[in-house]
């Protein structure tokens, strides 16, 4: 049991860090919005929905922690 939760927190934190790279490519390379990412202007107030980009996200973790568990 000791094992499978040392397992599970590398699991976590390589996600993290994966997540933290790809935040910082992104941010380097400037911001990327999709077709289904809303941007709501008020004046000097910006709220940005990152709607599509949510949902892609998703799909990929998805996919990849999937194929990462059932390896085991």
């Amino acid at each position: 049991m000791v094992v499978e939760m040392l397992e599970t927190g590398r699991l976590i934190v390589l996600l993290g860090f994966s997540l933290l790279v790809v935040g910082v490519v992104m941010m380097l390379l400037g911001r990327f919005h999709l077709p289904g990412d809303f941007a709501f202007r008020r004046g000097e107030m910006v709220f940005l929905l990152p709607l599509a980009t949510s949902v892609i996200a998703s799909v990929v973790l998805t996919i990849l922690l999937n194929l990462l568990l059932r390896s085991r």
